[in-house]
Formats: C-alpha cells, structure tokens, sequence
C-alpha cells in the first residue's frame, strides 16, 4: 500500500519514514514544502514531492494522491502564530480531506493533538493556554474529518511528544490523565493503525504504557 503523508519532514513523520524501510506491504510518499528536504528521503529512497499546504490548491494534492491507496495528515504550524495555525491545521486539514476524496482515496489517518473537545478548548480559553488556538483548530479539523467525509479515518491523539527512544509500548483509550509518549512510539501507532482495518471510524489517545504497540492498536 502507497502511503502519501503530509507533513513528512516532521518529527514523528521522519522516524515513519524509517519504519517504512524494511516494510512489506506499506511505500511512503513524501510531501515537502522545500525541496531542500529532500535529501532525507533520497537517501531513504522515498518519493518525494513538493507541495505547500497552505499556497497549493485542492487539485494539486488530489493530482499527488492519484497513485497512492491511503493519506496520512501529521503536518501542523506548531504554536507559530494565528494565521498560519488556522491555515495548517484546519483549513490545510480539511483541504487535504477534500483532495482525499477528489481523488477517490478513501484510508485517511489523522495524528491530532491529546485532547480536544468543547470542554478542552473553553479550558484553554479560560487559562490563555498558548496553544488555544491550536486546540481548537485541530477539534475542527477532527469534527469534519468525523462528520463532514465519507472517508475510512483514524483520528490518534499523542499525549506530550518527546525525543526519547520508543519503548514499543504504549497506552490507549480515551479520557486518560495526559502524559508523554516518545515520537517514535507514535510514529509506530501510525503504521498498526494502517495495518488494522479494526481502528477505521475510531479515535484513540496514544501514552507511554505496558501494552506492545500492535496488540494496543488491535484493542482500540
């Protein structure tokens, strides 16, 4: 299965990347927004191709989507501003939704943030989290992907991301005390969760834990 993932030069994205190397049956293609990230994937011997979330258009993606069997939507502005918040993680999300389904792919995986939610995002209002407005971006972005497309989606909901080595274990559900998750772990969520059609139309929040990644995802 060809994987086109948007948001590739990511960090969780990139340690996908590799997890796609020695995979049988799961090819990445890449979308980069400067070509000098290519270099990456080259040597990785991914395809690479070049395409800003914000300034292509629908047609654009969906013409990237017309040899590919699922989408992957890991990108995000990362708390930099207003705009551009609004630009990635909502309408950049819903664009590549749309372009999905312009293009008949109908497997559509979504890494969102931890929690989210009408409770979530008046609590970050009331306490002027700095990621408010991200928050609630992504509860949008999730909400449509639930609501307003015909799309086989998985929404996963990392707790805090860290830079540690993936343990191969992790904790899911919904509802848990928040906590941290290496990226790695979350990266290896992403391919179970391709692999399991069980986790089509299910949303899960992914924390470090005891359960082997693959046995986790199945139980979702």
């Amino acid at each position: 299965m060809k994987v086109l993932v948007v948001g590739a030069n990511g960090k969780v994205a990139k340690h996908f990347a590799d997890l796609t190397q020695d995979h049988t049956d799961i090819e990445e293609k890449a979308v980069i927004r400067d070509p000098g990230q290519k270099a990456f994937f080259d040597k990785r011997g991914i395809e690479t191709t070049v395409l800003d979330i914000v300034h292509n258009s629908i047609e654009e993606f969906a013409e990237a989507m017309n040899d590919v069997k699922a989408v992957i939507f890991s990108a995000g502005a990362g708390g930099s501003g207003l705009d551009k918040t609004v630009m990635v993680d909502l309408d950049g999300a819903i664009k590549i939704m749309t372009a999905a389904e312009k293009a008949n792919v109908k497997r559509f995986v979504m890494v969102s943030t931890f929690r989210t939610g009408r409770k979530q995002m008046a609590k970050g209002i009331e306490n002027d989290w700095p990621l408010k407005i991200y928050t609630i971006a992504k509860n949008y972005a999730d909400e449509w992907l639930k609501n307003r497309t015909e799309l086989d989606w998985t929404i996963i909901h990392p707790g805090t991301l860290t830079d540690e080595e993936g343990t191969g274990k992790i904790k899911v559900g919904m509802g848990n005390r928040h906590g941290e998750v290496p990226r790695q772990d979350v990266a290896q969520t992403i391919l179970a969760s391709l692999e399991n059609d069980s986790t089509i139309h299910k949303e899960f929040e992914v924390l470090s834990g005891n359960e082997p990644i693959n046995d986790a995802v199945k139980s979702v």
